[in-house]
């Protein structure tokens, strides 16, 4: 059946519980696919980690509903046990009016009970009326029980006890107060995985803590991964599922070749402690329309890998290692000259910083940077943050001029000059007005502030490869 991990709000622990559930079951040596509702890149970091299975994200806007359920059900077709970890709090969306691409939205797309986190740290008896409001808030949803986190003492768990009992809601967890377990956080979130050398002994200790705080003569049940009936408001799900669309299976798209190419292209992915955030989709479609994916690191390798046709450059922290990226002047140069050779290449976030001349970070310190955008990118103490719809002004190596697409913007750096040839109009999730132009095209350069899931989109990256080989038959 499969778990929704809900959090009464933002920081509740919905993550520590999840990183406990998931490291039990794979102490206990079971296969799990983990889940994760919204864009968010560190936390499913930390699933994999956990798991050796990618995390897929559930994200409605940036997808559909139709591809959500779609990916769950392929996910998890051949695995014992699966659970989605929630965003925010259970009915927290895209905007505050209703609960699109919530936690709630997820769980009854799914058909998905919900397991509720409850922050118990300063609260006893009320926790009940807590329990109780989001129990009866939305009758579509079902209630597996709840977690009791960061339990102060017996008396406080007497107390809560109490409390919930006559709600008939089964206590399927009771985590006591733990100040020394925390992950540590920056500014956009849970420091990744990548960086904490003390990960190994943290994730065993959760496993053993799960082992005994937890209900698994009731939790194992629930977590079990089996088809669910199909739920009040699915939607029509095509046979086809976007996960194995093949270029051959879909020669009716405009501008895609009808074979796969032989060889293949070759796509050379920034992957190190700056350049982490990716989407397993994305990476999934580049490989089964006919992508060699190579990947290397602009931290340390001397330049791209030899006979490349592209170059993805992902988010991440490079304002972090913006010193070990100035210092790699062989790897900038590498970059730079391909770009201005006509290499298409994809650059979002992290990627488009890395690409302007210079990164200016929280100290107030410049560095070098590849310089193919006239631009610095500045780091301020402000979040952009939201959903995005992005119409094309120009043809880009991933969008023809005049197409639209769902994308999310979250970073705290600015860039000091605009674009002459922006890639975008964006308007917000819930407003036809124009919000700003953003984005660079120049040479066969697609770069953005914009983070985009191809899943239920596989023309973007066909588009891609399709540039991709072009190019590499320019350089025969």
């Amino acid at each position: 059946m499969a778990l929704a991990i809900a959090g009464e709000r933002s920081g509740v622990g919905k993550t520590t519980i999840t990183l406990s559930l998931l490291a039990v079951l794979r102490q206990r040596q079971l296969s799990v696919q983990s889940f994760k509702v919204g864009p968010d890149y560190i936390d499913p970091m930390f699933h994999r980690y956990v798991t050796g299975r990618a995390c897929r994200n559930l994200d409605p806007v940036l997808t559909s509903e139709a591809y959500v359920q779609q990916c769950f059900a392929h996910h998890t077709q051949t695995v014992d046990y699966a659970l989605v970890e929630g965003v925010m709090g259970l009915f927290d969306g895209a905007t505050g009016v209703d609960d699109t691409a919530s936690t709630a939205h997820i769980a009854r797309l799914l058909n998905l009970p919900v397991l509720l986190v409850i922050d118990c740290s300063r609260l006893s008896r009320s926790a009940a009326a807590i329990a109780l409001g989001y129990c009866s808030f939305d009758p579509r949803l079902q209630f597996a029980g709840v977690v009791l986190n960061r339990v102060g003492s017996d008396r406080h768990l007497e107390l809560l006890k109490a409390a919930l009992e006559p709600l008939n809601l089964p206590i399927l967890g009771v985590f006591r107060r733990h100040d020394d377990i925390t992950i540590p956080d920056r500014h956009l979130g849970l420091v990744p995985t990548a960086e904490l050398p003390v990960l190994d002994s943290l994730i065993k200790r959760l496993a053993n803590l799960g082992e005994t705080c937890f209900d698994w003569s009731r939790l194992l049940p629930l977590l079990k991964a089996q088809s669910n009936s199909p739920p009040p408001e699915s939607t029509t799900v095509s046979s086809q599922s976007p996960i194995t669309l093949t270029l051959n299976s879909s020669p009716q798209r405009k501008g895609l070749p009808t074979s796969n190419p032989q060889p293949p292209a070759r796509i050379a992915i920034a992957y190190d402690r700056a350049f982490s955030f990716y989407y397993a989709d994305n990476f999934d479609l580049l490989e089964q329309l006919g992508a060699e994916l190579i990947f290397w690191s602009p931290l340390t390798d001397p330049g791209l890998p030899a006979g490349v046709q592209g170059l993805y450059l992902g988010g991440g922290f490079p304002e972090v290692f913006a010193a070990e990226l100035a210092n790699n002047q062989a790897a900038q140069q590498s970059v730079r000259q391909a770009i201005q050779a006509g290499m298409p290449t994809y650059a979002e976030c992290g990627g488009l910083m890395y690409l302007c001349e210079q990164i200016v970070d929280f100290a107030g310190q410049s560095w070098k940077m590849v310089g193919i955008l006239s631009a610095t990118a500045n780091m301020t103490g402000r979040l952009t943050l939201g959903y995005r719809r992005a119409i094309a002004l120009h043809d880009s190596p991933l969008l023809p001029a005049g197409s639209e697409t769902w994308g999310h913007e979250f970073h705290r750096s600015a860039l000091s000059a605009k674009s002459a040839l922006p890639l975008y109009q964006l308007r917000g999730y819930d407003s036809d007005s124009l919000m700003y132009l953003e984005g660079w095209q120049s040479h066969q350069l697609h770069a953005s502030y914009i983070h985009l899931h191809w899943g239920a989109h596989p023309e973007i990256p066909a588009r891609f490869l399709t540039r991709c080989l072009e190019f590499g038959e320019l350089q025969n």
